[in-house]
């Protein structure tokens, strides 16, 4: 049974809690304690006030369902007190010095950082960028106006750019861009599009390379209590903890 800790309980902490498989939340924590409590209500752990004693509850994973400052935050922390981190603000990385710190510390304490999936299919196959480089790496994401918190009559083009630059600017919508870069090993490009007419989040993938030429489309459903999240990406970390510790690997 994983042991975790969950650190950010808005709604994918709510999904997680309520559909947890082959895990036990152990402990929890938001910045609004009434959260940590409520999810602790359906969860069975302990809900606490403040990070330090969070941490320091007997557990083995931390799962991070907060937000980029959230992880930026917490990270090193997170794996210097000798807890596996399991990051969904995948935004966090797209800082070169953070990013480099993290996994310095997670060497130092012979801890890891796993990255879900999230929004989109297709990382395992990108990684094959870090050894066959990827020449082209295009994310074009098309979201609701509202998902954005801009307000749009037509279909606009809101930012063109690379992923670095637009998580900045978009920090809790395109996560997914940061994580094409680091499963390819090259800054994506991105394009970004607030579409009143969508009622589901859009991601497009395009890459080339000497491997031949990837064209992914996933279109996504929204999470019902927050237009922003993707319900896959809940689901996504709900399969990596499922699987964290079985004997058979999929995927690359």
């Amino acid at each position: 049974m994983i042991r975790i800790g969950l650190l950010g309980c808005g709604n994918i902490g709510h999904i997680i809690a309520k559909n947890r498989e082959n895990c036990q939340i152990l402990a929890l924590y938001d910045q609004v304690f009434p959260r940590a409590q409520e999810l602790a209500d359906i969860s069975g752990g302990t809900a606490y006030s403040d990070f330090d004693s969070f941490i320091s509850a007997d557990f083995d994973y931390v799962v991070e369902a907060a937000s980029v400052r959230a992880a930026r935050q917490y990270g090193q922390r997170v794996l210097a007190e000798g807890k596996h981190l399991i990051l969904l603000s995948v935004g966090a990385l797209a800082d070169p010095v953070f990013l480099s710190g993290l996994i310095a510390t997670a060497r130092q304490s012979g801890r890891r950082i796993f990255i879900p999936s999230g929004a989109v299919t297709g990382l395992d196959n990108l990684k094959v960028g870090q050894i066959s480089p990827v020449r082209r790496l295009l994310l074009r994401t098309t979201k609701s106006p509202e998902s954005l918190g801009i307000q749009a009559t037509d279909r606009q083009l809101v930012f063109r750019g690379k992923a670095h630059e637009c998580i900045k600017e978009f920090p809790r919508n395109v996560n997914v861009s940061v994580a094409l870069s680091l499963a390819a090993g090259r800054d994506a490009d991105v394009e970004l599009y607030a579409d009143p007419s969508v009622t589901r989040n859009i991601h497009e993938i395009e890459a080339e390379g000497d491997f031949g030429e990837i064209y992914i489309r996933v279109s996504n459903v929204p999470s019902p209590d927050n237009p922003a999240t993707s319900y896959l990406a809940a689901l996504s970390i709900l399969t990596l903890l499922r699987n964290l510790d079985s004997p058979l690997v999929v995927g690359t």
